[in-house]
């Protein structure tokens, strides 16, 4: 029986899609929803905000803006569950999007887990990779379902 369904989000069109289908799928279930926004480790080194390109135009910590966003992904998924009658709660992780998806759906007893995916092929993952790939193949113990975007 699922009763707790973990949404990740990184805020993008395949993933608003596969969180439109898992609220609809909760509420037909009457479960309820974790949405789970992974700020990427990685991004701390690879990526700067200009100022001059935020919606706030001032300077801001990297860290603090990727919060704010990640924040804001599962803000939209709370506000979707609250319009549909479903209960949801958020949960924001720090490292690696594969890892902590993973570990969050073990430690909060996820039954099910819905993922966007952009349908890139298994050669154009497995080289650039694939955030609901790694999800598929390191953890066998919880379903998972893949929204094509």
């Amino acid at each position: 029986m699922i009763l707790k369904i973990l949404l990740p989000s990184d805020g993008s069109k395949t993933a608003q899609g596969a969180a439109r289908y898992a609220v609809d799928l909760a509420k037909q279930l009457k479960a309820s929803i974790i949405a789970l926004s992974v700020i990427d480790k990685r991004s701390f080194i690879t990526q700067t905000v200009s100022a001059a390109k935020t919606a706030r135009h001032n300077i801001q910590p990297i860290d603090d803006y990727l919060r704010e966003a990640a924040e804001g992904y599962a803000g939209e998924i709370k506000k979707l569950c609250d319009k549909s009658g479903v209960a949801a709660k958020i949960s924001i992780k720090i490292g690696h999007p594969v890892e902590e998806i993973v570990k969050e759906a073990r430690r909060s007893k996820a039954n099910l887990i819905v993922m966007g995916s952009r349908g890139r092929s298994a050669l154009s993952a497995t080289v650039l990779g694939s955030v609901s790939y790694g999800v598929l193949h390191n953890d066998k113990g919880i379903p998972t379902l893949i929204v094509r975007g």
